[in-house]
């Protein structure tokens, strides 16, 4: 049963036999379903519950509000709707014809369309981003700033959702009659012909210039980075600091030390969003070959193995970012370590405590352990300020109690 009911399938093929009834209706065979249905619900269960963590740890941690952040918490939300609107949808597809109906055929598709073109745009935009705050960090203070962030992130979801409507007026159900019963599929309506400049377009917004763009941008990034470090004599960084920012040394109190850690910092930061970018281009290279291959072959090549391939590559793109976070960023590991304790010691607490109690709360920073989640906090052009504690509003520490 080769349905064309997901977006991210393959291009329409026309149905000769619509208007008569053919022989028993086609199954997959039990080992695809049973492989289709394993993988698609481990990798979107990890995916989507990675990706509420990244949105979570973001927004209840003033710390980690950084225009970057900003950005991946677009790109979490994106991917969010990609696995609900995707993944999901293909588990009971697989095993049975399209059961959603007409408005969700619309609703599905145009919510897929959405999520993957967002995705790019928010890899784009963090990108841009970076570029900016390192190779041009004097501009960085003024236009690298969460309320420009939020407004460029809010521009990218309204100009993707109107770009978007288009596929309401491009799909549809068709229904194929069948000796032992129908099969509904969710497809296009158009012609391949009209589909085809359509697939194109999209593919050259939302696939390759944004890859271009990054390849770019990242390769002046490294330049600048690796080959160009910042100088770790404290010297060498007033005189920096009196040339180019017109403040004196004693105005940044940064030691060499802590110039050499803020380079490392953003040498971390900016790999772990390269790789980000890599697997972007990776994961989604089979399917976009495969359409446009298809577009020129009649017919097209759909393996099933194949198109399971595809489509698997295209969940994971999705579901492994918060992942590579989690390995690649101390910051965001802290912070979801942070989120566990916290969801941990308030579950604990409502379990132990069943009378009124008056407490009070003296915490003393000096006898953390140095394995407790601290990180510097970077200004606009990549010098740590100050240190910075992972709120722990769900953690006591030193408590007396009085009770009622």
């Amino acid at each position: 049963m080769e349905n064309q009911t997901l977006s991210i399938g393959m291009p329409p093929i026309n149905d000769t036999g619509m208007n008569e009834t053919l022989g028993n209706m086609p199954q997959n065979a039990l080992e695809v379903q049973v492989v289709t249905i394993s993988l698609v619900l481990l990798i979107c269960g990890v995916g989507i519950a990675g990706n509420i963590m990244v949105v979570l740890v973001v927004l209840r941690t003033k710390h980690m509000m950084t225009p970057t952040n900003c950005y991946l918490v677009s790109l979490a939300i994106a991917d969010l709707i990609v696995l609900l609107a995707a993944g999901l949808p293909n588990i009971s597809e697989v095993v049975a014809s399209w059961v959603y109906g007409y408005v969700g055929c619309l609703c599905i598709t145009y919510l897929q369309y959405l999520g993957i073109n967002i995705s790019a745009c928010s890899i784009t935009a963090f990108t841009v981003e970076r570029y900016i705050a390192i190779c041009h960090s004097i501009k960085a203070q003024f236009i690298c700033t969460v309320s420009r962030a939020k407004k460029i992130i809010a521009f990218v979801w309204v100009f993707t959702s109107m770009y978007c409507v288009m596929w309401f007026f491009l799909v549809d159900i068709t229904e194929v009659k069948f000796a032992d019963g129908v099969q509904v599929n969710c497809g296009y309506r158009v012609s391949r012909n009209l589909y085809t400049p359509i697939y194109f377009l999209d593919f050259t917004i939302f696939y390759v210039i944004p890859l271009v763009l990054a390849t770019v941008l990242y390769g002046l990034i490294a330049r600048i980075l690796f080959m160009n470090p910042l100088p770790s004599n404290p010297q060498d960084l007033s005189r920096m600091s009196s040339k180019h920012y017109g403040k004196p040394y004693n105005s940044i109190k940064l030691s060499g030390k802590g110039n050499k850690n803020t380079a490392n910092s953003r040498k971390q930061v900016t790999k772990m969003l390269a790789v980000v970018v890599i697997l972007f281009a990776l994961l989604w290279m089979p399917y976009r070959t495969l359409v446009v291959v298809n577009s020129f072959m009649d017919p097209p090549y759909l393996n099933v193995w194949f198109v399971l391939f595809c489509r698997l590559c295209i969940y994971l793109n999705s579901a492994i970012n918060p992942i590579i976070y989690n390995l690649m960023s101390q910051k965001f590991r802290a912070a979801f370590k942070n989120l566990c304790k916290c969801e941990q010691k308030r579950t604990e607490k409502a379990a132990k405590y069943n009378i009124p109690v008056y407490y009070s709360v003296m915490k003393d920073s000096s006898h953390e352990s140095p394995d407790h989640d601290v990180t510097v906090q970077e200004d606009l052009n990549g010098f740590p300020t100050k240190k910075v504690n992972f709120p722990q509003n769900c953690v006591d520490t030193t408590t007396t109690y009085s009770v009622a």
